[in-house]
């Protein structure tokens, strides 16, 4: 936490705030707000403020005579910035040139909100010298940024707290990992008892070097390195789910199940289906034809609501006989499976609307078109 002029600043879920400072409300008495800004980080350090709007936690800043400060007026509505950054109103004030950084834009718009006050009283003052602690609980190893800066905070805090299963780390594994490793989830449980090879490397995010693959390192404990550089609490467990060890699985919120074997499958989905755990089961179904490729990219979301077209939908035949199973993997099928996972999951817990939640998602290859079956809700 810094001390500019004594201001009494605190860095709080990707937004910085200036606490204390001094208006005047419409009965003319001396009150104090909190001017909020959305912070745009490189690093830990600040670059220049992408726009010159501020947010205010109070009432609407007003003159020595009670009527409002209208020059600064932009918006009134209550919102959440980011998880305990409630703000009340909107300020506009753009400078030609805009603001070099943050503490020409917190100093323009102390000295408009705050000159009606000390000019009733003097002896007011924004300089308290006090220090406020950030908050270092979070679960990423720095701040959200863009969740303050898009205005998403009410909406992600639906995620907070969930404990995550991952299924199987290979191609769609991997990308749902990218994704959810985004989101403030408490944690990450990761299981594959396979090595990282060079084939992963082609239908996985990023771009590992030759000196990486060399390591041969599991899956999951590469996956783990690279993204408890984000999320700080990813656990890697190093071997494969089966019939005996399936009550080994942690206790988690949601579970993702990116895997081939079919009767491990079905072991899995019956345990968690008797512990009315929700899931998503994803796969991808592509085949060669006059050189080029056709298929199917599908979610089957099974909940404790509606489990009853999961044998309908999910294959749980073993083996690359079966030619669901002809184990063609490319990576952008890959990461649109991971993402339809991934967005089914957030309409699940209300991030985003789920009118007919349906739980099962199909995308054919060949003729673009995305279908939706087994709704919960009437259509």
């Amino acid at each position: 936490m810094q001390e500019i002029e004594g201001f009494e600043i605190e860095v709080k879920a990707g937004c910085a705030l200036v606490h204390h400072v001094p208006y005047v409300d419409f009965n003319r008495e001396i009150r104090f707000g909190t001017l909020v800004s959305s912070l745009t980080l490189l690093g830990d350090r600040t670059t220049t403020p992408d726009n010159h709007v501020i947010y205010f936690s109070g009432e609407h800043p007003c003159h020595r005579d009670g009527t409002r400060i209208s020059a600064i007026q932009h918006g009134s509505a209550d919102q959440m910035l980011a998880e305990g950054v409630i703000v009340n109103h909107s300020f506009s004030n753009k400078p030609e040139q805009g603001y070099a950084n943050y503490y020409e834009k917190f100093r323009r718009y102390c000295e408009i909100i705050m000159a009606p006050a000390h000019s009733l009283d003097p002896t007011v003052t924004i300089t308290t010298f006090k220090v406020v602690e950030s908050s270092s609980d979070s679960v990423f190893q720095y701040y959200d940024t863009n969740t303050s800066r898009a205005n998403t905070a009410a909406a992600t805090t639906k995620l907070q707290n969930q404990k995550i299963a991952i299924i199987g780390c290979g191609g769609t594994g991997s990308y749902i990992l990218d994704l959810i490793a985004k989101t403030p989830v408490s944690e990450i449980h990761l299981y594959d008892g396979d090595d990282f090879l060079q084939h992963n490397a082609f239908r996985s995010p990023g771009a590992p070097s030759i000196e990486q693959l060399n390591e041969g390192k599991l899956k999951v404990d590469y996956l783990r390195e690279i993204y408890q550089k984000m999320h700080k609490h990813i656990i890697a467990h190093g071997y494969r789910l089966h019939e005996d060890n399936v009550r080994d699985l942690v206790s988690a919120d949601f579970y993702f199940i990116s895997m081939d074997e079919g009767s491990t499958k079905r072991s899995i989905i019956n345990h968690l289906e008797l512990n009315n755990k929700p899931y998503i089961d994803a796969g991808i179904g592509v085949q060669s034809l006059d050189d080029s490729l056709i298929g199917q990219v599908r979610i089957t979301m099974g909940t404790p609501e509606k489990n009853d077209h999961i044998y309908d939908r999910v294959s749980f035949a073993d083996g690359v006989k079966d030619e669901y199973f002809s184990n063609i993997q490319i990576a952008d099928l890959n990461a649109l499976n991971g993402a339809l996972s991934v967005i089914k999951w957030k309409k699940y817990f209300g991030f985003y609307q789920d009118l007919y939640q349906e739980h099962n998602i199909t995308f054919d290859i060949n003729t673009g078109e995305l279908h939706n079956d087994d709704y919960a809700a009437e259509v």
